[in-house]
């Protein structure tokens, strides 16, 4: 059996009872945090189940699945992932490899961003496509997140931007970081989608201490927000409501 455990949004103490009894009866248990930051402790964790919990890189999980997770068909292997497990596409990869294997796979859903971001007061189901904002590399410039927000607003919808993660350099995207990337697009394109008066909130660390900022592109870029992980999202049109809300957090 192949477990697919979510660890919540801060900590190891966001796993749910269920996640702590199935830790506890597995052979074997894995962890891959290259899909978002970690703010918990692992020794902690090992601990609690009385194992040892080793750290898969990305290769590990998307493309050589069959020397770690999927070899041990007999035994209960368990893969922890932050946030819900099933919110990013290459476990959704790892399900299906699994079945062609038939091994049989169990979900453990834990909370996650998609759900975390009604804490800002903003409407759930008033939210449009998420993009996530990527680091530029040297031949690559990422503007999608741009036109993403760009389709939103014209339906009058909320953006989630989620911010890149390179864990193995230890790398994790700001918003101040976000907030930049997405003006030097605007800079070029000049569409007016995001502009230094584009209102935008800020969060920082959902689940744990967190930080919740609302201003404009320009304030916001000179917020201190701490350590990660960060989100941006840029509102649509707003509930009365909501503005209500969002007003608690104005910077």
């Amino acid at each position: 059996m192949l477990y697919l455990v979510g660890l919540g949004l801060y900590d190891e103490r966001d796993l749910s009872l269920r996640g702590l009894e199935v830790l506890k009866k597995a052979d074997v248990v894995y962890v891959e945090r290259y899909t978002n930051f970690f703010s918990g402790d692992f020794s902690r964790l090992e601990s609690m189940i009385n194992k040892k919990v080793t750290t898969l890189e990305r290769s590990d999980v998307e493309e050589h699945p069959d020397d770690t997770l999927l070899r041990n068909t007999d035994k209960n292997v368990v893969l922890l992932v932050s946030g819900d497990p099933m919110v990013a596409t290459t476990h959704i990869d790892l399900v299906l490899r699994a079945h062609k294997k038939a091994i049989p796979v169990q979900v453990v859903h834990s909370s996650s961003v998609y759900s975390a971001v009604g804490e800002t007061g903003l409407q759930i189901y008033k939210f449009g496509k998420t993009t996530t904002m990527a680091f530029p590399e040297k031949s690559y410039f990422p503007k999608t997140p741009y036109e993403v927000v760009k389709q939103n607003q014209a339906s009058g919808l909320h953006t989630l931007v989620l911010l890149d993660v390179k864990a193995d350099a230890e790398k994790y995207m700001t918003v101040n970081d976000a907030v930049k990337l997405l003006l030097n697009i605007e800079g070029a394109k000049k569409e007016g989608v995001f502009t230094e008066k584009t209102m935008c909130v800020g969060v920082a660390r959902f689940g744990g201490d967190t930080v919740i900022k609302y201003g404009n592109a320009k304030q916001l870029l000179t917020e201190e927000f701490g350590k990660p992980p960060h989100t941006i999202i840029i509102p649509g049109k707003l509930h009365f409501m909501e503005e209500e809300a969002l007003k608690r957090f104005s910077v």
